[in-house]
């Protein structure tokens, strides 16, 4: 998916430490994909309080409602976009020749390396779901784009009808096959009562509620916000107060800075002058083909130097 935004923020993080565990609710803000009567999402990924969770850059979480996503032609570059779907189907196709339809408890990752091109699209109707953005480290964001579809995803379910899928990395013993460059962890935890998980001390983590509600280290949970609980934790216990569907996204926290502008990821304003550039002029991304439509425009740069802020605001 893409930042649609005309005039995107800059987004630059750093490596400052995470102090430890924390409760920290991060406000998501209302973003419209492709105009007016576009689809609605709530990003709390970069937030005014926070720029990253591990190398997780960006979270957009959208429905349940009746919607048609529609996003043309995009460039990426230095990450991967991470689809992950509760209700609706969603066609995605990309530059390096993939077309895939995603459906809800499936996979779709997409590594943009030094560059690539995508759309996605649904018929008109009810849609749920996140997309999520991993930065790429230094020694891998020029690697080549590829796409990868993972339909079936290991999980843990237990008697009471507690259920969880590790999406990346690994929890409770669980490893998802799909490719990271980084120590980091995403998984959907689906309860009706208590749970218990182990957490790596070294991770910071955070919380994402898609629906229902829960409460976690004593205080609640309902969608909306992004939950930041820091690092330092062994376990994490989360006692549903109705039926609840959580995603869980945690990490090493990412120790370089990036300047994410727009759809691109890169390491200084020279880089995403120069992105900018080429995706403009049509070089080095590919195309997209079969999309019925013209590509996405990039926006006009800001008149300022897009400088390094820091992992907080």
């Amino acid at each position: 998916m893409s930042n649609l935004e005309p005039e995107p923020r800059e987004a630059v993080c750093g490596a400052e430490g995470t102090g430890g565990p924390t409760f920290q609710m991060l406000a998501g803000r209302e973003v419209v994909l492709g105009g007016p009567r576009g689809m609605r999402v709530t990003r709390t990924l970069p937030s005014r309080g926070r720029r990253m969770v591990g190398a997780w850059c960006f979270v957009d979480a959208y429905g349940p409602e009746l919607a048609e996503m529609r996003v043309p032609p995009h460039p990426h570059t230095g990450l991967q976009t991470v689809s992950w779907l509760v209700e609706g189907e969603v066609l995605h196709r990309d530059s390096v020749g993939s077309e895939q339809l995603i459906k809800p408890g499936q996979l779709n990752l997409m590594t943009s390396g030094r560059g690539i091109g995508h759309s996605e699209e649904s018929a008109y109707g009810r849609i749920h779901g996140a997309q999520l953005w991993v930065a790429l480290p230094g020694t891998d964001r020029d690697v080549a784009p590829h796409f990868e579809h993972h339909a079936a995803l290991p999980n843990l379910t237990w008697p009471d009808g507690a259920e969880v899928t590790v999406i990346m990395g690994e929890l409770a013993g669980l490893t998802s096959p799909a490719t990271t460059y980084t120590p980091l962890v995403a998984a959907e935890i689906i309860l009706t009562s208590s749970l218990s998980l182990p957490l790596h001390p070294a991770f910071e983590y955070a919380l994402l509620a898609l629906s229902g509600a829960a409460e976690i280290e004593g205080g609640s949970l309902t969608p909306g916000p992004l939950l930041y609980l820091g690092s330092g934790h062994d376990e994490l216990s989360i006692r549903a107060l109705e039926p609840a569907r959580l995603l869980l996204l945690g990490g090493e926290p990412f120790q370089e800075e990036i300047v994410m502008w727009w759809n691109f990821v890169g390491r200084s304003h020279e880089d995403i002058v120069t992105f900018r550039e080429n995706w403009e002029a049509g070089h080095g991304f590919g195309e997209v083909t079969d999309f019925d439509g013209p590509r996405l425009h990039a926006p006009a740069l800001p008149g300022t130097t897009l400088r390094p802020r820091g992992r907080e605001r």
